[in-house]
């Protein structure tokens, strides 16, 4: 399974609801990583550009996306970004994939 970060942004709207009705999410994020066959890491809020931020494992692109489709489909977030991370032991197979394809690779105006 690939690890993803999902940055997300309430609405306005939304963060009146959790205002009048304060609930901790963990489980309906924890729930949701699940019905793709995917796991909870965590869940952070955090001050700044976005309201916080989301780890979760899932198998595939496909469920990861849909992740992401199902919670944007809600109209409750003014922001959703997705991203897959890559582990620090993962990285030297990339960089090796990279240098061959760079040899196949010509540049525009080349």
């Amino acid at each position: 399974m690939a690890t993803h970060v999902l940055f997300f942004s309430y609405t306005p709207q939304t963060w009146d609801r959790m205002i009048t009705k304060p609930e901790d999410r963990t489980a309906a994020v924890r729930a949701l990583a699940e019905a793709v066959g995917g796991r909870l890491e965590s869940l952070y809020f955090m001050f700044g550009e976005r309201d916080g931020l989301v780890l979760f494992d899932a198998p595939g692109p496909q469920e990861a996306a849909a992740v992401s489709v199902a919670v944007s489909s809600t109209g409750a977030f003014s922001h959703m970004e997705t991203r897959q991370l890559i582990a620090p032991g993962d990285l030297a197979g990339v960089l090796e994939k990279a240098a061959a394809a760079r040899e196949a690779y010509r540049p525009p105006g080349s």
